[in-house]
């Protein structure tokens, strides 16, 4: 597996799908990057020199933000919401969706998928012998 920007980068998938294992790196994103660097996109990984390995290093920590700078300047913007008292940011204090989804059903991945109905928790009943 190859070492990119503190990320495992699959041997077997083709440098274009491989990128996108990186924080911060989508399918458009991976495929701007290779054509700044003029490589191949079909290329696997396991077939790159390690002078293509870290001309993609470099050109990646000064172009894109990735992974653990990435995650810090997220958790630095809704920090800030919740410091401005903005509605986005009491969202966030109290865990509901943020961008106006519905509540009544749906927000099972936001509230940590908690069920509060009155049959949720229960057993199924044993079977009748």
């Amino acid at each position: 597996m190859a070492r990119i920007a503190n990320a495992n980068v699959p041997n077997e998938k083709r440098v274009e799908v491989g990128l996108t294992y990186i924080f911060g790196i989508g399918p458009a994103t991976a495929v701007k990057i290779l054509e700044g660097i003029k490589m191949d996109p079909n290329i696997r990984v396991k077939d790159l020199t390690e002078a293509q390995i870290q001309e993609l290093r470099d050109y990646i920590d000064k172009h894109v933000s990735v992974e653990g700078d990435l995650r810090r300047e997220v958790l630095l913007n809704i920090k800030r919401l919740k410091e401005i008292s903005s509605y986005r940011g009491s969202r966030h204090t109290k865990r509901l969706p943020a961008r106006g989804q519905r509540t009544k059903t749906n927000s099972r991945t936001v509230r940590g998928n908690v069920r509060r109905t009155i049959g949720s928790g229960k057993d199924k009943a044993a079977a009748k012998t």
